[in-house]
């Protein structure tokens, strides 16, 4: 028997999305110097959100300046509990203003409430919380006796977690005593202007972050500002590695967390039906659009077919549609170049011999879509074997060894995460000592917590985020 489910639409009323903003500097919202903008839309309808300013490169000179004089007069000479208390109250004020936070999240990136209210915006206010807890107790981080922060931080964040990823910039830097200048993605600033209220509303003194909406242009004048002392970056590997040759021979230190993908291996003797759950939340979860997603599922040739059966029975079951009804599990794809990317790396598969599956789904005429999509008969020469995606499509290789899943598992210039799937202890811990991944799961997927470090080996980034090696990287002479 099959049960449908009728609509259980989330109220926008609890949202007042302004029809402009402006530049967040020295904790007032300013307009963009020469008054350029650009629109935000919700993905899911393509309707118009909001005129955002576009900040031109004398703006972020700006912002940098107002950072410094926070750093230097204020902020840096405040008591570290001082510091730590303003970080609580920002928790505080995100969990007071949790439900506003998901809606927003929800219409400006697409992705469904029940992921923004039940994932993105408690995991922002922990890592605040968290942090809060570290900020006077910086000496005993294993980062020396004396932890010095860097100064000013440029942090650069992407379209696909946009508070979550703000929060794990922002709450590390401030707790160890730096001042911010973030530039939220362009097609999802909406959460990080409402985040420039909540520092308004915690009393946060002026200049301690600072947000300057725009482009990718907005992003490289922060990289190659004078003022700035320490990048942080979380996108793509491409723009990592263009971020890493303009600050080479420069004092600047950096994090990058890139790209990645992920190999998710299940081996004869997993728990099938748990198994499933883990390979749906390993790659549908955020729409696929997850650097750390399992987008590459390597299962052991004698459980393949029953595997596959019950995966696809499964996924069949998947709702897509509106974001904001709350029985919805995958959303709307975040723009239209990202779709358009999704479709021709998909198109590549069927080009190449993969065979494509995705279950009926109707997808709604506006805004941009994708069903659910698995590949099999896939060989790592395949182009969808190699390239991230970053979207709903899930590639399946087949192995007969644990040798043999290992060497495909780390045949890849990513390292960011894996998972494993088996009933045995001995064999999960044999298989983490050789797969080459920043994040190893076990029997899960997906699972985050601010006191546990998260980036990657190899084209997956330099440095962690999380936990006490999140905190080295916001310190001098922290590793």
């Amino acid at each position: 028997m099959t049960f449908e489910y009728a609509s259980a639409p989330e109220s926008t009323s609890v949202v007042k999305i302004k029809p402009e903003y402006g530049l967040f500097i020295n904790g007032k919202f300013l307009p963009a110097k020469g008054g350029k903008v650009f629109s935000t839309i919700n993905p899911a309808t393509e309707a118009h959100l909001s005129k955002v300013a576009f900040a031109a490169p004398s703006d972020v000179d700006k912002a940098v300046a107002a950072a410094r004089t926070a750093y230097s007069k204020v902020w840096s000479k405040m008591p570290a509990a001082e510091r730590g208390k303003y970080l609580f109250r920002i928790a505080r004020i995100l969990q007071e203003r949790a439900r506003e936070f998901a809606v927003l999240e929800t219409m400006d990136n697409g992705k469904p409430i029940r992921e923004t209210r039940d994932t993105d915006i408690p995991l922002a206010a922990a890592h605040f919380f968290y942090h809060a807890g570290w900020a006077d107790k910086l000496e005993h981080a294993g980062v020396g006796t004396a932890p010095k922060p860097h100064g000013v931080v440029g942090q650069i964040i992407p379209w696909n977690f946009p508070l979550l990823m703000l929060s794990w910039k922002i709450a590390p830097a401030l707790a160890t005593g730096n001042t911010v200048v973030l530039k939220p993605a362009e097609t999802t600033p909406l959460t990080a202007l409402l985040f420039a209220e909540v520092c308004q509303q915690a009393g946060l003194p002026a200049g301690v972050v600072n947000i300057v909406t725009g482009d990718g242009s907005t992003g490289a004048a922060i990289v190659n500002h004078p003022g700035i002392d320490k990048i942080a970056f979380t996108g793509s590997t491409d723009v990592g590695k263009g971020i890493a040759r303009a600050i080479a021979g420069s004092k600047k230190s950096a994090t990058l967390e890139l790209g990645g993908k992920g190999a998710n291996i299940v081996f004869e003797d997993a728990p099938i039906d748990e198994t499933v759950e883990g390979i749906i939340t390993g790659i549908f979860f955020n729409q696929g659009h997850v650097c750390c997603a399992g987008s590459r599922l390597l299962v052991q040739e004698n459980i393949h077919d029953e595997l596959m059966a019950k995966l696809k029975a499964r996924i069949s079951k998947i709702r897509v549609g509106d974001p904001l009804d709350k029985n919805t599990d995958l959303g709307a794809i975040n723009s239209s170049a990202q779709l358009e990317k999704i479709r021709e790396l998909t198109a590549s598969g069927v080009e190449e011999g993969a065979e494509q599956w995705s279950p009926s789904c109707n997808l709604p005429s506006k805004g941009f879509w994708f069903p659910p999509t698995v590949f099999t008969g896939v060989t790592q020469a395949h182009k969808i074997a190699r390239e991230e995606i970053f979207g709903p499509v899930l590639s399946v290789l087949t192995f007969r060894t644990p040798q043999e899943a290992i060497e495909k598992a780390n045949n890849t210039p990513f390292g960011l995460s894996a998972g494993i799937w088996t009933d045995k202890g001995s064999r999960i811990l044999w298989t983490a000592k050789h797969l080459k991944a920043g994040v190893i799961w076990a029997n899960t997927f997906n699972k985050f917590d601010p006191a546990s470090p998260f980036g990657g080996y190899k084209e997956s980034g330099w440095g962690r985020e999380g936990g006490r090696h999140g905190l080295a990287a916001y310190l001098k002479g922290g590793h």
